[in-house]
């Protein structure tokens, strides 16, 4: 992507990390110089931007920050047995994460195999290499990081994961186990319905699977959960916990190291876990549609409890900003910097990407223009997407 060597955004409503000013964003090779709250095209004096940029008066957003999407193995398996060429599916789960207004992704790719995986051992390294190849080969839009989303129950997790020990691509870590019966699946009628609705069971093979899938995580859990956080810890990889339900569980995950808190399942967890400082994180698609797929906790509780910090898109793009812009109207009635920072600055500080995640003098140029008219419809619009100063969409 070709960089400009200065660009004027002009006439915006720039979004600050705690305020909204009207004005003009000068950036200069990629990174940002100078805010001014006026409409004035030019700031500080620059003339060597050539025609500016005129937002028209919509907002003018840092680039939003995802650590947790799934988007890119759907890509690649649209279907249960189909495989799309590795990197025709990578570009296209790129292009529809730069059409969402995301910068910066953290693309989950599952380690271990349970009963029902259609997945073969080595898929996933396969696909990480691809990605990183198209982003050499300058296929890319934005930057793409890696999320191993490990199942903890899987008897070959750990060979998976022994696949990534040194790829520096690896970012986060997250530690699940999705046997039925606790955590996201307290309720065995939740579990029922998922699985039974999905995979088409009949009761004896729902059954037999579920005997299977509680036997998996009894016998590997404990041990694979211990060994994945000290191999965390001994390369400096942060560390995710994943539908804690009980204070049990989140005290375990402290004492394993972990930094994130993902799609706590309870209140109880979700409180407990901001308390001890991890960051909390739950689905967009929860706040936009109001309650969890798997009847467990509402984002918009932990909201009104004050334990709500950050934001992922999950399995819709496109639900980030919507969600964004739901938390400023309603019951929840937050400012936009406020929601904003759910997708923006509180995940870039937690993983430590301290030159993105705001609007401000020296970070990275990775901005989103965002028209919102609510009288028109709820829903945002991306008018345009800057990844470190190059547009690219």
């Amino acid at each position: 992507m070709n960089t400009p060597p200065e660009q004027i955004f002009s006439n915006a409503q720039i979004v600050l990390a705690d305020t909204v000013v009207h004005g003009s964003v000068q950036v200069v090779d990629g990174f940002i110089r100078d805010i001014s709250n006026t409409s004035s095209a030019r700031v500080h004096g620059s003339s060597s931007a050539g025609r500016p940029i005129d937002c028209q008066g919509d907002f003018l957003i840092p680039g939003l920050v995802e650590l947790h999407t799934d988007h890119l193995e759907t890509h690649y398996s649209p279907r249960p047995g189909i495989r799309w060429g590795m990197k025709a599916a990578i570009q296209a789960h790129d292009a529809q994460i730069a059409a969402a207004g995301i910068t910066t992704v953290y693309d989950c790719l599952r380690m271990g195999r349970v009963e029902d995986d259609l997945f073969e051992s080595g898929e996933m390294r396969q696909l990480a290499t691809a990605l990183s190849e198209a982003g050499e080969e300058n296929r890319l839009r934005v930057d793409h990081r890696l999320h191993l989303r490990c199942e903890v129950s899987a008897r070959d997790v750990l060979d998976d994961f022994a696949e990534f020990a040194d790829d520096a691509d690896v970012g986060l870590v997250s530690l699940m186990d999705h046997a039925p019966g606790q955590r996201q699946f307290i309720s065995m009628d939740a579990y029922k319905l998922y699985h039974k609705t999905k995979k088409k069971m009949s009761d004896d093979a729902f059954d037999e699977y579920v005997t299977l899938r509680v036997g998996s995580s009894q016998k590997y859990s404990a041990s694979n959960r211990q060994a994945l956080s000290a191999l965390c810890a001994e390369h400096g990889v942060a560390l995710a916990s994943h539908d804690d339900a009980t204070l049990a569980h989140v005290e375990e995950s402290l004492q394993f190291g972990v930094r994130l808190a993902e799609f706590p399942t309870t209140l109880e967890a979700a409180r407990a876990s901001h308390a001890a400082g991890l960051g909390v994180l739950m689905g967009a698609p929860n706040v936009i549609r109001g309650c969890s797929h798997s009847g467990n906790v509402s984002a918009m509780t932990l909201l009104e409890n004050g334990c709500l910090d950050i934001l992922s898109s999950d399995y819709i793009p496109a639900s980030l900003l919507q969600a964004v812009f739901m938390l400023t109207s309603g019951s929840a009635q937050l400012s936009i910097a406020q929601a904003l920072a759910t997708v923006t600055i509180n995940p870039a500080r937690l993983m430590k990407l301290d030159d993105r995640g705001e609007i401000a003098p020296g970070l990275r140029a990775d901005l989103v223009l965002v028209g919102h008219h609510p009288e028109q419809d709820p829903a945002p619009v991306v008018r345009g997407v800057w990844s470190r100063g190059a547009r690219v969409m």
